[in-house]
Formats: structure tokens, C-alpha cells, sequence
């Protein structure tokens, strides 16, 4: 079955504008995109086994996800917008974009959010450590892998425009001329 279209993973620690990058890219976008938000998949589909007090937030059942998924990844013309990437498989990803803040604006945006305490600290330090930045550099091929700023609406904007640019030249890349023309809406 021929890819008609790419598959997009945008990930970062929570609070570096994931969701916000997905929608706009989906709009933005020269062709057809779903956006995934991966975290409301696993919750609204029960794709969990439950939620963990302690760490407020679902323990996810990895099989149920990824097979929920597979069709649509396979298929193609899907962004997936998680905290994390690693659990998706290499063959999926035709661009992993890991989104990254400066700590100090990261707090400060999680505490906007009500996160406990605890959770702050736990992402922080995941920010700083670059922990989904290495998954990803283990997880997947270095030269489909972009690491961007997520810090204003100025950077929202360019990489939303540098990802639209990707797309154009993945079309070129990957879908022959005379097939672009049929594919016209």
C-alpha cells in the first residue's frame, strides 16, 4: 500500500506547545493532516489500565494504542502529538519533531496549568535533561529527527512554516508527478 501522505511526530515534556504546534500545522498543512492528540486518545478510548494517583496520569496499555494506530500510520497523512515517542514504532515516522523550552518558561507554564508539585519538578528536569530528545535520537534515524525552540508565538509561527516547507518537499520527494495531479481537491 503506497503512503499517500506523511507521518508526523510531535513530541516534547508537556507544556512545550505540542498541541498548539499539531493544530496549527494541520491547518497550515498543503495537504490533508489529522492531528492525534495521543494523550486524549488513550484516555477518552480507555487505552489504559488505570489511572496512577501517585503521578496523575494514566498508565497507558501500549497494545491497545499502537494497535488503534497502525491503520491510520500506515495509511499515512497523520500528525501524533505525545509526550513521548519511543513507543512508536521507526517504520511510522517520516519526521519527529521534539520541541524544546527554556526550564524557567517551562514552570512557569506548567503551573498555569495546575500541575502538582511533583510533576513540575518531574518535567522540568526531563526538559533539562533532554530526555525526548534522546528518545528520539535512539529511537529513530538522525536525519528525520528536527529539534526546535518552543518559547513564543514567533517560534510557533516558523516552525509551523519550516514544517509546511518539509511537507512540500516530502511531496516532492515522495509522490510522482502525474499522481500529484490526480490527487487534486
Amino acid at each position: 500500500m503506497l503512503q499517500r501522505y506523511p507521518v508526523i511526530i510531535i513530541t516534547g515534556t508537556p507544556g512545550t506547545g505540542k498541541s498548539t504546534h499539531a493544530q496549527l500545522l494541520q491547518d497550515a498543512s498543503p495537504v490533508p493532516l489529522k492531528h492525534i492528540n495521543v494523550g486524549e486518545l488513550v484516555k477518552d478510548n480507555g487505552f489504559h489500565h488505570g489511572f496512577d494517583e501517585q503521578w496523575q496520569t494514566y498508565t497507558v496499555d501500549e497494545d491497545k494504542l499502537l494497535d488503534e494506530l497502525e491503520p491510520l500510520a500506515s495509511a499515512g497523512g497523520i500528525i501524533l502529538d505525545w509526550h513521548t515517542c519511543e513507543i512508536f514504532p521507526e517504520r511510522w515516522a517520516d519526521l519527529v519533531v521534539v520541541l524544546r523550552c527554556n526550564h524557567t518558561l517551562l514552570w512557569e507554564r506548567l503551573e498555569k496549568r495546575n500541575y502538582s508539585l511533583k510533576k513540575i519538578q518531574e518535567n522540568n528536569e526531563a526538559e533539562i535533561m533532554e530526555v525526548v530528545l534522546q528518545e528520539a535520537r535512539d529511537s529513530y534515524p538522525q536525519q528525520i529527527i528536527v529539534d526546535l525552540k518552543s518559547e513564543s508565538s514567533q517560534d510557533l509561527e516558523k516552525n509551523v512554516a519550516n514544517i509546511v516547507e518539509w511537507i512540500n518537499q516530502w511531496l516532492k520527494d515522495n509522490i510522482p508527478e502525474d499522481e500529484e495531479d490526480n490527487n487534486s481537491f
